[in-house]
């Protein structure tokens, strides 16, 4: 059975990973549109979390084949891609994110085609950091 999300360690600290991850995303063609500090956004809250941050990432080729068509459009609250790096108590870090491969696989047509070379360029960045 396919999983829903996947998880590796990283070789690397924290900010690290975080720095390395953008670097590497970067260098394959993707933009990285924003980086959301949960660590920091729960803290203004009140409340105190290990180290997480989220990176959207988009690559706009890949984009614009799903936002350019209306049949496609509904597909538009998957983009852009996230990737999370974060800390857990047993002093690790991890990188997660959803497989999309196999929720594409469920729509089909473009929009799987598009989601798995998304999917593909993820893994991709993610094997250079990982321990797995």
């Amino acid at each position: 059975m396919n999983k829903m999300f996947y998880e590796n360690s990283s070789k690397y600290g924290f900010s690290e990973t975080v720095d390395m991850l953008f670097e590497i995303i970067i260098e394959g063609g993707w933009k990285v549109i924003q980086v959301l500090d949960l660590q920091e956004i729960m803290k203004k809250n009140g409340k105190e979390i290990l180290p997480v941050k989220v990176l959207e990432i988009c690559k706009p080729d890949y984009g614009y084949r799903i936002l350019s068509d209306d049949e496609l459009r509904i597909y538009s609250n998957m983009l852009p891609c996230r990737i999370s790096v974060y800390e857990k108590a047993d002093g690790k870090v991890y990188i997660s994110r959803m497989n999309v491969e196999f929720l594409s696989s469920k729509i089909g047509g473009v929009a799987q085609e598009i989601m798995s070379l998304a999917f593909t360029d993820a893994e991709n960045f993610i094997k250079k950091i990982s321990n797995d």
